[in-house]
């Protein structure tokens, strides 16, 4: 699906189904430098099970076009638009590494459009390093493989994404390197300022009002377990409803816990199905 954003194409995947209105919908956020591509197996089951899907291109990515947004709350307000265009008052929101941060700025911003929030692989804060920041900026490849590195516990997971003899490493190096290839210049440093910047995130999640499950990997060497404390806490003292899933997985729970992510996300979101929303 592309729609017009004030007159810039903005695509989501819908997993081959036209878009019904009488049908729930499930949006799907990807994190820095990757596309709609990472929740393939997970937003095609939605689609097949009851849901709307949206699995969309941030700005700037793969087939949405640019510029690519320079903070999250500028995305938060691109998906609302990208809702707004599509006609989707309210949705299940599901978001990886940054998109976590895009998902719980959009819950903070519009908390009656967001039904139920699902945030993977997060971290609040989610600070970059200095050194990985330049690596970004100056010597992009080597930021892609270091990152592509720290992503995975593995070197192919079983059931690897979700068939054997996969090499996750491989697959995420070349989605990576795509995207660097065909979008705008330093977009990975673009999407690393915009996470690092987002410096109010605790103050965020005691606005969100929606029940809310965080999915972690038990060996994520990036946003490590712990360093969702502090937003749990801060989520749970606003009264929302929270609860957590820890997968033995590193950062990229989609490809080395396919179908234990997809459990996790529909298990959580299937209530809306029957427009029941707690």
């Amino acid at each position: 699906m592309i729609v017009d954003l004030n007159g810039a194409a903005a695509y989501a995947y819908t997993g081959g189904k036209n878009f019904d209105r009488a049908l729930p919908t499930a949006v799907f956020i990807h994190g820095a430098q990757h596309d709609h591509s990472v929740w393939a197996l997970q937003s095609r089951y939605f689609a097949h099970h009851g849901f709307n899907v949206l699995a969309v291109d941030l700005p700037g990515h793969s087939r949405s076009a640019g510029p690519a947004a320079t903070s999250i709350g500028a995305l938060a307000d691109w998906l609302a638009a990208f809702l707004d265009a599509v006609g989707a008052d309210t949705a299940f929101v599901a978001g990886h590494s940054m998109g976590s941060l895009v998902a719980l700025e959009f819950a903070a911003r519009y908390p009656a459009r967001a039904a139920r929030l699902a945030l993977v692989a997060t971290a609040v804060p989610m600070t970059v390093s200095d050194a990985l920041l330049d690596a970004a900026l100056h010597r992009e490849s080597e930021a892609i493989e270091l990152v592509n590195h720290w992503s995975h516990s593995t070197i192919a997971a079983k059931p690897s994404a979700p068939g054997p003899g996969f090499w996750l490493h491989g697959m995420n190096q070349r989605l990576m390197e795509r995207i660097s290839a065909n979008g705008e210049p330093r977009l990975f440093h673009t999407d690393f300022t915009a996470c690092n910047q987002y410096a109010d995130g605790l103050a965020r999640a005691a606005q969100v009002r929606c029940p809310v499950r965080l999915v972690l990997g038990r060996k994520d060497a990036m946003t490590p377990p712990r360093a969702t404390r502090a937003l749990a806490d801060a989520l749970s003292a606003a009264g929302a409803e929270v609860d957590t899933v820890t997968l033995d997985a590193g950062h990229a729970l989609m490809s080395e816990q396919p179908d234990a992510t997809l459990d996790a996300l529909f298990s959580f979101a299937a209530p809306l199905r029957s427009g029941t929303q707690r």
